[in-house]
C-alpha cells in the first residue's frame, strides 16, 4: 500500500469516526456517486465552510472504494449495504487520496509542497506495478497513462482540501497558476480517471479564471440543492444523537433547544437547516455548550472579511446582531480576498466560510455560537465607530434598566439616536430593535437574550433569560409611535410571562424578579419613552 495510492488513511479516519458515540451515517451519499464512475460527468468539487464533515466524507468514500483494507466490518451495517452495487464496489477499486492541507516538514516553497505530492505518487505507482518498466523523467500523468495502457486499470480520486495551499503565505501568483496546470495535467480529459471527489472551502472560480479544471461541476451550500444533507446534521439526525446523548450521560446538562439554538440556522440551497456538526458532537461529548466552532479564532476572522468596507457594512451588523436580516444578491465568489469591497462580495465570501447564512435573497447570523463572535466585535472593535461607541454604553443600559432607572435609559436612547447613522431614523420597530439590541449587548454575558420569541399567544421582541436562576429575567417590548404603556400592556395581555413559569406542580425556573420593559419611540417629536415594570 502507498502513500497516496491505495493509503490506507481514508479507512482508519472513517474506522475511528464509525465507532464515535455520536456518529450520524452519511453512506447514502456512496451510492449518488456509483452511477457517475467512467462516464464523462464524474467529476465532482464540494465546498463547505471547515468543520462541516468535508474531510470525513473524503475518508468516508477512500475507505469503501478502495483496496487497501477490507471494509465490510465499518460499512456492512450501514445504509449503503442496502445498495444494489454495495458487494460490486465495496474495496474494488484503485484509489488515489490526496489530502492537500498536509505538507512537508518546514514547507516554504512551492516546489516543496508539490514534489512530496508528485514524487510520492511516481513512487507509488512505481512501487504497485512493478511489471511495467517506465522510463526514468516519465511525467506522473504519463505514468497513470501507461498503467492504464497495460493493465486497463483506472482510478478513483479523492481529494481533500484541495485549495489549502493557497492559504500558505508563500504561494505567488504564479505558483497558483502552476498549481492548477499540475490538477488540469493529473485530471483533466484523463480516461484513467475513473471518478475524481474534491472538497475545500472555495469554489474553484475563486481561483481559476479560465478552463484548467471547468471539467468539474461544483457543489455548494448556498445554491446547490444536490448533495446537501449530506454536509452538516439534519434536525432528525440531532434528534436522534440527543436520545443517545441522554441514555448514555449520567447527568445530562444540554437540553436539546440549547442545541438548536447554539448550532443549527446555517440554510441550504434545498430549504432545509443544518446544525454545524462539529460543534453538536464536542457539545455532546463534553456534556457541555461551548464556542466549538469558532473557538479557536477570535473575532479578527470576522473584522477581516468587512475590513475593506466598515462604513458600509456597520448599520447592517447592528440590524444583524439584533436578529435582523440583510438583503444581497449572492455572487459566486469569483473576486480574489483583496477586492472583497462591495457589500455583496463581502457578504458573499462570509457564506462561503459559514459566517453568515443565506436564504431568500437575505443573509443573517445563523446561530448564538457565531453570535457570540458578532457581539465581541461590536463591543470591543472601536473602527466601528457609532456601533462600537453604543455597545459600550450597553453595561449601563442593563444597570440602569434592572434599578428601573427609566432617566438614565432615555437619556442613552437619545444619545444613540443623536449619532449619525441610517439604521437610526427608526423607519420601523426593525431599526428600533437594531438599537435597542447595541444598547442592550453587554447584557448577552449575563443573559440568554431571544429575539422575537414565540412567548405566550404572540411574539414578544426580546426576552433576557437570565444565566443565574436568581437574576432577574427582563420581557422586553417595543412600540415606534406608541407609548411604554402600551408595550407593556402587551406584555401582560398576551401572557408572555409564562415563559418563565415552570409547568403544574413543578418550581418556577426563575427565582428572580420578572421585569416587562417597554420602550417607545415617537417619530413626530423625536423622544423615547421608557417604564419598567415588576410583573406579578
Amino acid at each position: 500500500m502507498g502513500m497516496f495510492l491505495n493509503s490506507r488513511i481514508p479507512f482508519e479516519s472513517y474506522r475511528m469516526v464509525k465507532r464515535d458515540t455520536y456518529f450520524v451515517d452519511k453512506t447514502a451519499l456512496i451510492d449518488e456517486l456509483i452511477p457517475f464512475l467512467e462516464v464523462e460527468k464524474r467529476f465532482f468539487c464540494i465546498t463547505r465552510p471547515r468543520r462541516f464533515g468535508k474531510s470525513v466524507m473524503a475518508n468516508m468514500i477512500g475507505a469503501f472504494f478502495g483496496k487497501a483494507a477490507d471494509a465490510g466490518e465499518v460499512f456492512d451495517g450501514l445504509n449503503i449495504a442496502s445498495s444494489d452495487g454495495y458487494r460490486d464496489h465495496l474495496n474494488r477499486h484503485s484509489v488515489v487520496y490526496i489530502d492537500f492541507s498536509r505538507m512537508p516538514q518546514n514547507c516554504d516553497t512551492y516546489s516543496a509542497y508539490i514534489r512530496r505530492i508528485s514524487d510520492g505518487l511516481k513512487q507509488d505507482l512505481a512501487e504497485e506495478y512493478q511489471s511495467i518498466s517506465f522510463e526514468p523523467g516519465t511525467d506522473l500523468w504519463d505514468m497513470f497513462q501507461i498503467v492504464l495502457d497495460e493493465t486497463g486499470q483506472k482510478f478513483i480520486f479523492v481529494m481533500d482540501e484541495w485549495d489549502a495551499v493557497f492559504h500558505k503565505d508563500f504561494i505567488s501568483a504564479k505558483d497558483r497558476r502552476s498549481y492548477l496546470e499540475f490538477l488540469r495535467n493529473l485530471l483533466k480529459g484523463q480516461a484513467y480517471v475513473e471518478l475524481a471527489y474534491m472538497t475545500g472551502i472555495l469554489p474553484i472560480a475563486k481561483y481559476s479564471g479560465g478552463s484548467e479544471l471547468n471539467m468539474f461541476v461544483e457543489y455548494d451550500m448556498a445554491t446547490k440543492v444536490r448533495f446537501c444533507e449530506y454536509f452538516g446534521f439534519l434536525d432528525a439526525e440531532v434528534d436522534r444523537l440527543y436520545d443517545i446523548y441522554v441514555r448514555d450521560t449520567p447527568i445530562p446538562r444540554i437540553t436539546r433547544k440549547e442545541l438548536a439554538l447554539w448550532y443549527d440556522g446555517y440554510h441550504t440551497a434545498a430549504g432545509g437547516r443544518m446544525y454545524n456538526p462539529r460543534s453538536v458532537v464536542c457539545a455532546l461529548a463534553d456534556n457541555q455548550i461551548s464556542n466549538y466552532w469558532t473557538g479557536s479564532g477570535p473575532y479578527d476572522e470576522i473584522f477581516y472579511y468587512i475590513r475593506n468596507n466598515i462604513e458600509d457594512v456597520r448599520d447592517d451588523l447592528a440590524v444583524m446582531a439584533a436578529g435582523g436580516r440583510v438583503e444581497i444578491k449572492l455572487l459566486g465568489y469569483a473576486a480574489t480576498d483583496t477586492e472583497l469591497c462591495t457589500k455583496d462580495q463581502i457578504y458573499s465570501a462570509m457564506v462561503v466560510y459559514g459566517l453568515l447564512t443565506y436564504e431568500e435573497g437575505a443573509v443573517f447570523i445563523p446561530n448564538k455560537e457565531l453570535m457570540d463572535k458578532y457581539d465581541e466585535l461590536l463591543l470591543n472593535n472601536d473602527s466601528l465607530g457609532y456601533i462600537y461607541k453604543l455597545a459600550r454604553k450597553s453595561g449601563k443600559m442593563l444597570k440602569a434598566t434592572l434599578a428601573g432607572d427609566t432617566g438614565t435609559m432615555c437619556e442613552i436612547l437619545k444619545y444613540a439616536h443623536d449619532t449619525e447613522s441610517p439604521i437610526l431614523a427608526y423607519n420601523s420597530e426593525i431599526e428600533l430593535a437594531a438599537v435597542v439590541n447595541l444598547v442592550y449587548l453587554a447584557a448577552r454575558d449575563k443573559y440568554r437574550v431571544e429575539r422575537e420569541d414565540k412567548a405566550g399567544e404572540g411574539y414578544v421582541d426580546f426576552i433576557f433569560y437570565p444565566e443565574r436562576k436568581g437574576a432577574d429575567a427582563l420581557i422586553l417590548e417595543l412600540k415606534v409611535d406608541g407609548t411604554p404603556e402600551e408595550a407593556i400592556r402587551q406584555i401582560k395581555e398576551k401572557g408572555y410571562i409564562l415563559r418563565f413559569k415552570g409547568k403544574t406542580g413543578e418550581a418556577p425556573k426563575y427565582t428572580g424578579r420578572i421585569l416587562a420593559v417597554g420602550i417607545s419611540y415617537d417619530r413626530k417629536t423625536k423622544e423615547h419613552f421608557c417604564k419598567v415594570e415588576v410583573l406579578p
